[in-house]
């Protein structure tokens, strides 16, 4: 079921990863490639895995015991959102945590009710390879009456240091300095397949989302 959900649809914009053709400019953002002042990449990639919500996996929809897939028949509706991170990567493990809400609805709020929701948090590295997935559950608490209900989860995991860092030898092709006269001043770095191997190995990407049975994955796909 997993491999269905490898892509992440948000990504929290707290790291900027090199990918993609790099722009030619004298007003440089970080991972453009600068010629007119005579530098490489402004940025690497850095140790912390990005962090996402993998598409079909940000929202789940639970339905009433024995009733139809149908709107009618609908028990709650639960979705995740403000997705934040923090990371420290000063030590061999980085660890990365990322926290999120979700906020639920249900169609009868009459009496107290707990609703339990599973989410798992997993590693990918290289956009592909999963490393560590484990899962966990977000409560959602609603008193008799409240229609509406909200719960918070953190989930964490750890990258190795020395697999999220290039090899030298690419890190000083990618920042090697190149002025506008040099025959290869305008070439992309990442045009060159080890490059780019080697920017792949070291992504990690930290990917958090409701861990949803292959019926609601299919739901979700396809409403």
């Amino acid at each position: 079921m997993f491999q269905a959900l490898l892509r992440p649809v948000r990504l929290v914009p707290l790291v900027t990863l090199v990918g993609g053709a790099l722009a030619l400019t004298a007003c440089a953002k970080e991972g453009d490639l600068v010629v007119g002042q005579g530098v490489g990449i402004t940025a690497l990639t850095t140790k912390c895995p990005a962090v996402g919500i993998p598409d079909y996996t940000g929202d789940v929809t639970l339905f009433r015991e024995g009733g139809q897939r149908s709107a009618a028949d609908i028990d709650v509706t639960a979705a995740m959102t403000n997705l934040r991170s923090t990371c420290n990567d000063r030590a061999e493990k980085v660890y990365s945590e990322a926290s999120f809400d979700v906020f639920a609805r249900r169609a009868d709020a009459r009496g107290a009710r707990e609703v339990s929701l599973p989410y798992f948090v997993t590693v990918l590295r290289g956009g592909s390879a999963v490393v560590t997935k484990q899962v966990g559950t977000v409560t959602i608490a609603f008193a008799d009456g409240q229609e509406r209900g909200r719960g918070t989860a953190k989930a964490g995991a750890f990258v190795d240091a020395a697999e999220a860092t290039l090899p030298e030898e690419i890190r000083q092709q990618i920042t090697r300095r190149r002025k506008a006269g040099d025959p290869d001043a305008a070439l992309d770095p990442l045009a060159d397949p080890a490059v780019r191997a080697a920017l792949q190995r070291a992504s990690f990407e930290l990917l958090v989302g409701f861990n949803l049975t292959q019926a609601q994955l299919a739901y979700n796909a396809t409403r």
